[in-house]
């Protein structure tokens, strides 16, 4: 069953680009020199090992051997297993999706956000899909995750074919709060998160024995790179869930490649509400009115 809903809908004659973003799609049909093979600005890349928190240089780079602490992130491997996967991906496949820029197809449960001008309308939201349910109980059973409330889901699907990928970018947090947390279904593919603040980071030497002798401690930092040079990957397995929070979630942008989408891929993304929509917050009226909305499970796709 799980091999039956890898293959996309043949959905490869139209795309949602707007702007500046391409994909493969439209690249074809405008012709000349795709902007992504012009030469990338320099970046040095760090490779985000979930068993340390630590970030460490590639091999073979000029970092190779260095690292630095990477807050933020948690990832929980085979948070669903194969079957709830499979069931999940068809039932998405059963609601329509709609185009979305850089070879993206989406479906939003959620409210209707105009986030220049921060007002949103809750017409027509009627909650996140009925098969999510189970999967924001089971989320409320780790810890860092246990009075995590989503009032928002939103589905992407990503095709090679297609060429798709999503530019770094930074989540709103005039709504969305503290939390994002992502499923990772049907492939593998790679998170890549950088920072545009200047400054420097400072490195230590990793000891010998990594990556489990970084949980013991390391040497003094004894060497630095320029913020806006660094590159993290964060390796996202199949079925896994990352949540980001605190600066990985407001400092570092993250964005998916093109390269890392090898097969169809589809990420659920759940977002929950700011301190502003919260018990307290200045909109902690349209905050409940949301959440009973989301909780009900009763949603299709906005």
């Amino acid at each position: 069953m799980a091999a039956a809903v890898v293959a996309a809908p043949e959905v490869l004659r139209e795309c949602g680009c707007k702007g500046i973003r391409t994909c493969l799609i439209c690249e074809r049909q405008r012709g000349g020199d795709p902007p992504w093979q012009h030469p990338p600005q320099k970046t040095h890349r760090f490779i985000y090992y979930s068993d340390t928190g630590w970030a460490v240089g590639a091999e073979e780079s000029d970092f190779e051997g260095w690292a630095f602490p990477f807050p933020g992130v948690t990832l929980i491997e085979d948070f669903v297993t194969r079957d709830e996967e499979a069931e999940m991906v068809q039932l998405m496949d059963r609601e329509p999706w709609k185009l979305s820029q850089s070879g993206r197809r989406k479906q939003d449960y959620g409210p209707k956000v105009n986030f220049r001008k921060q007002k949103l309308k809750t017409a027509g939201f009627r909650g996140l899909p009925s098969f999510s349910r189970d999967v924001v109980r089971r989320m409320g059973l780790y810890p860092i995750l246990e009075d995590f409330r989503p009032v928002e889901q939103c589905n992407l699907d990503y095709c090679p074919e297609r060429g798709s990928a999503i530019d770094p970018h930074l989540d709103d947090a005039w709504l969305w709060g503290e939390r994002l947390v992502s499923l990772n279904l049907l492939s593998p593919t790679v998170l890549s998160m950088s920072r545009e603040a200047p400054g420097s980071l400072l490195l230590c030497l990793a000891p010998s024995g990594f990556p489990e002798a970084l949980v013991e401690g390391v040497m003094a930092p004894s060497r630095s790179v320029l913020c806006q040079e660094v590159e993290v990957a964060v390796p996202l397995p199949r079925r896994s869930l990352l949540v980001l929070t605190g600066a990985a979630r407001h400092q570092w942008k993250h964005a998916i490649h093109r390269r890392h989408i090898e097969a169809r891929r589809v990420c659920a993304t759940f977002r929950e509400l700011s301190a502003e929509f919260c018990p307290g917050g200045r909109q902690q009226e349209l905050g409940q009115e949301l959440l009973q909305i989301s909780l009900s499970f009763q949603g299709r796709p906005m």
